[in-house]
């Protein structure tokens, strides 16, 4: 697509926009100073996002470059359905391009709506080394696309790679952190509650309560209560 295209999504986004999303964003979302907020619902991004698919590379970094929030969300949601249909080398480049510009995936929602349809569909084909790269990394938001890239994996009945980063970051500082471990051990819970159980019997002491809390919470009440006060 042209540069057309990009002036008109920037455009429909601002038509979208709605009061009372932005007033609730600015409740939830810990921002930079310079970050604007339009108030444009999740689901309407990725309707849009499906509509503007075709925008260029070029076009999608001026989005994740924007100090609109929106504007960086819907970059990466334009960068995932790109990577959905890409094969190979093609998607291979995708990654790469999303990788080097993590600085800018600079919020939960954004890692959050981009990990595991971004990074997660190269994880199923490649080289997982690079979750112990990002989970290295100084940059809060790295470590969060780490664990909650492993979704995709999890999706597939691959769950040691997140049980792995569970033990590699639970004496992480960031609370932000400690909730998207106990998140992924959820999911796996959903798919394999006794394995999720034993793992939680085995390393209980070693994991933050808050990632015990929220990997519990679908468990019958009296299994949960067993978990969390022994936390």
């Amino acid at each position: 697509m042209t540069i057309v295209s990009l002036k008109e999504l920037r455009a429909e986004l601002r038509d979208l926009a709605e009061p009372a999303v932005r007033a609730q964003q600015e409740r939830v979302l810990s921002r930079a100073e310079d970050d604007e907020l339009l108030g444009v619902r999740v689901p309407v991004l990725r309707k849009l996002a499906r509509a503007y698919r075709g925008l260029s590379l070029d076009d999608v970094d001026v989005l994740l470059r924007s100090r609109v929030h929106e504007e960086r969300f819907a970059g990466l949601l334009v960068l995932a359905e790109q990577v959905r249909t890409a094969r190979g080398a093609d998607r291979k480049a995708l990654v790469d391009f999303y990788l080097a510009r993590t600085e800018c995936v600079d919020n939960w929602d954004l890692v959050d709506g981009s990990a595991h349809v971004v990074l997660g569909p190269w994880l199923l084909e490649g080289d997982l080394r690079v979750l112990d790269e990002l989970a290295a990394s100084s940059w809060l938001w790295d470590r969060r696309i780490a664990v909650l890239a492993t979704l995709a994996l999890i999706r597939e009945g691959r769950f040691e790679p997140t049980f792995h980063l569970v033990l590699t970051l639970r004496e992480d500082p960031e609370p932000l952190i400690h909730k998207a471990l106990g998140w992924m051990l959820r999911e796996i819970g959903r798919r394999d509650e006794p394995l999720m159980v034993a793992f939680l019997d085995r390393h209980l002491d070693e994991l933050p309560r808050i990632t015990v809390r929220y990997a519990t919470e679908r468990l019958a009440p009296a299994e949960r209560a067993r978990f969390v006060k022994a936390r």
